[in-house]
């Protein structure tokens, strides 16, 4: 197996951060390349590249300084992934990004695979709005960079899209009757095995994640479905690292992706202190071609996310043995920012 000594992470918040000690504790040397001065991965990394994303020279230099490369976040331009793969390997494959990032496109790509999603329609312009009534109540969300609740509206009745102003393309989902939300972290490495981790429950706040809790409460058959279409979605994808499918479970228990991240995910966290391997080291083995260690539930957790100005009421607390709090060292609280995060393990 080869070793990487040096791996490049595009994108410098937490998931960087937690990536670059996951590759510390490997012996791996990292460099941050991001477009944010006040990037708070550059906290943990090696060296710290700051420029944008579209900068063709630091976008070279910075792959000439790396042996392998992976990002934290995926609205990346697909072109500069590319550029880089140029010059060294990118994992996961850019491509993927290119599916991912497009609501439709990835909805039909599961679909094609037989696995199910909500019912939707395209919108591409006022024309496509005549026969929307059997998607109402809907959710109406951006094709693109659309996450946290951004770029989506609640539309109850076809009045509701005279606010919308429709010059962007957008996909109309049928909303659910939803039971359950819950997600599958898995790693893929560069032999195509897999290894995953048990089923997340998630509960969202004004649509950010709140809370995520391990085991889920959900039957065997729901958990090993979404297991299975999981991995069906990476082989068919290719997939290289760690990935996260969020998933919705209607009242009849029917599993319904919801969407695909092409990274290390937020729902993730607790595999830091609940597992013998966080789900960010899993991604260092398996972009820079490490041994494979499968991953063990050693406790019960739950993670609780510390949005805005929270952080303030965590800052000088005491914690309890079992308690695990992750201070993400941004320089600003800002309202709807993921700011840290407390894990706490069942004794």
């Amino acid at each position: 197996m080869s070793n990487h000594n040096v791996l490049g992470i595009i994108g410098g918040g937490q998931l960087g951060s937690m990536l670059c000690q996951a590759a510390k504790k490997l012996g791996i040397k990292t460099i941050i390349y991001c477009n944010d001065q006040n990037s708070p991965a550059q906290n943990y990394s090696d060296s710290f590249i700051c420029a944008e994303y579209t900068d063709e020279k630091k976008i070279i230099g910075f792959a000439n300084q790396v042996d392998v490369v992976t990002f934290e976040f995926e609205n990346i331009p697909v072109q500069t992934l590319k550029k880089i793969q140029l010059i060294k390997p990118v994992y996961p494959e850019p491509n993927i990004n290119f599916i991912i990032q497009h609501r439709s496109r990835e909805k039909n790509f599961i679909n094609q695979l037989g696995i199910k999603t909500v019912d939707y329609k395209n919108i591409f312009s006022n024309r496509d709005i005549e026969n929307v009534e059997e998607l109402l109540p809907g959710i109406l969300k951006t094709t693109t960079l659309g996450y946290d609740g951004k770029g989506q509206y609640i539309i109850s009745s076809l009045k509701d899209f005279e606010k919308i102003d429709l010059k962007s393309e957008f996909i109309l989902e049928k909303k659910i009757n939803l039971k359950k939300e819950i997600s599958i972290i898995l790693t893929r490495y560069q032999d195509g095995s897999s290894i995953v981790y048990e089923p997340i429950e998630n509960i969202h706040k004004d649509q950010i994640l709140d809370t995520s809790k391990i085991p889920s409460n959900i039957d065997d058959k729901t958990a090993n479905l979404s297991k299975d279409n999981s991995i069906k979605l990476a082989n068919e994808l290719g997939y290289i690292g760690t990935m996260c499918v969020e998933y919705f479970i209607d009242e009849n228990n029917q599993l319904f992706v919801n969407e695909i991240a092409p990274r290390v995910h937020n729902s993730g966290h607790l595999t830091i202190n609940a597992y013998n391997i966080s789900q960010f080291e899993s991604h260092v083995r398996s972009v820079c071609n490490l041994e494979k260690i499968e991953p063990i539930m050693e406790s019960d957790a739950v993670m609780k996310n510390i949005i805005g100005e929270d952080i303030y009421n965590y800052k000088n607390k005491e914690f309890k043995n079992n308690e695990y709090f992750f201070d993400y060292l941004k320089k600003e609280a800002k309202p709807k920012r993921k700011m840290g995060h407390l894990t706490t393990l069942k004794i």
